[in-house]
């Protein structure tokens, strides 16, 4: 990797770095492409044309705002009022849209015909080729091949869109990998491409401009719950890999006293605290280390090789987590959490059952915590339900034993 190049510190810049997390350990072939995406986006998003667009497909094409739903049957199990933030009613199915949207209008506007873009459960690359659709922009999207084999009809949908899904190959063949893949043909082509980065990792300006993307979660949310409660929640917790959907509602209740949960994945199971590679609970287990481009928390041996992380949740199944969080983690704004495979199978089947609604295994995450640690929610708290859990049907009867039968 190259050199740290702290970029952007003016006045009217924001810093590359959460305290001492961030920055951009890049090549130096893209700290160009890096200072053009940071200075268009810093100016279009004070364009109030640009901001009219956006706000538009927002509303019309996404769907936007999704509703705060008072899950009554979870409510009654738990004995506390539990809201829902429904991100999984956005268009295609997931919280992406919302940041795919602004990125994509930000590549249109500074001249770039092609979009790129990694994926691990595949909602980020759906929705990355919905917008090349709408937009016409062509669209190439990285995927490792293990999750092209537990996200086949996402791999369908994305091509349905128009989009060319590459197989990768290489290390673990999921979403670090995909990212490699992503970042490495960026180098390449910036002048005609643009990275869309999925989640709020990797060099700045990412983490900054796609938790700022996906604020519009938190703002809702907020705005929402002081209407139906007249009061604040005690908790918000959501599921992180990456931690886009954690900073999008995270990202409303920052200065208030709200409890912020950041539910990683478990995987398998994590005993008695010991660090192993089977998980990808970064916040909780992970050092301090440079992954894509970031100084951040990952999971790496005595040696400062990455390990490979597991996660029947595809989406969360990555050896990193965004700066931001690991920053806010460290000084305690924000609270880690796990939960493994069985407890996110657990939120499904149950969030399924009492309110009808068929949650993503990313999102099951963080409602089986609150199944089983109830106690952490307070009386009133906010689940943000980041996308729904279609894609994965086939992952869960593969694992229940019901394929094939």
């Amino acid at each position: 990797m190259g050199a740290d190049e702290d970029l952007m510190k003016t006045k009217d810049a924001p810093t590359t770095r959460f305290g001492r997390f961030g920055g951009q350990f890049v090549p130096e072939t893209l700290i160009q492409p890096l200072k053009e995406l940071a200075e268009a986006y810093l100016r279009l998003k004070e364009d109030a044309d640009f901001m009219g667009e956006l706000n538009s497909l927002l509303a019309d094409y996404a769907g936007r705002p999704t509703p705060l739903y008072l899950a009554r049957a979870l409510s009654r199990e738990l004995g506390q009022k539990v809201y829902l933030k429904r991100e999984d009613l956005v268009h295609g199915g997931a919280h992406k849209l919302n940041n795919v949207l602004g990125q994509a209008l930000v590549a249109k506007a500074i001249g770039k015909t092609r979009l790129i873009a990694e994926t691990g459960a595949g909602q980020h690359g759906v929705a990355s080729a919905m917008v090349g659709a709408n937009l016409g922009l062509e669209t190439e999207v990285y995927m490792g091949e293990v999750d092209i084999e537990r996200q086949k009809m996402n791999v369908y949908r994305m091509e349905l869109l128009g989009a060319r899904v590459i197989p990768v190959r290489s290390g673990s063949r999921t979403l670090k990998d995909a990212i490699n893949e992503a970042m490495r043909d960026w180098a390449g082509s910036y002048e005609t491409t643009h990275y869309l980065m999925g989640t709020v990792a990797g060099p700045h300006p990412y983490p900054l401009m796609v938790r700022e993307l996906q604020s519009v979660i938190g703002t809702e949310a907020r705005e929402q719950i002081l209407a139906a409660e007249g009061r604040l929640p005690d908790a918000v917790a959501a599921c992180v890999g990456g931690g886009s959907n954690a900073m999008g509602i995270f990202s409303g209740f920052l200065k208030d006293e709200t409890r912020l949960i950041a539910v990683e994945a478990g995987g398998r199971g994590i005993t008695s605290g010991r660090k192993i590679a089977d998980h990808g609970a970064c916040l909780n287990f992970g050092d301090e280390g440079v992954l894509h481009g970031a100084m951040t928390k990952i999971l790496q041996d005595p040696y400062g090789q990455i390990l490979e992380s597991y996660s029947l949740a595809a989406g969360l199944d990555y050896p990193g987590v965004g700066p931001e969080l690991a920053h806010l983690a460290e000084v305690g704004r924000v609270t880690p959490a796990v939960a493994d495979d069985e407890t996110a199978l657990l939120g499904l089947r149950r969030l399924s059952v009492l309110e009808g609604i068929i949650p993503a295994l990313e999102s099951s995450h963080a409602v089986g915590y609150a199944l089983r640690n109830p106690d952490a929610l307070g009386e009133v708290s906010i689940i943000n339900l980041s996308g729904r859990g279609d894609k994965d049907l086939a992952t869960v009867m593969e694992h229940e034993g019901r394929v094939g039968r």
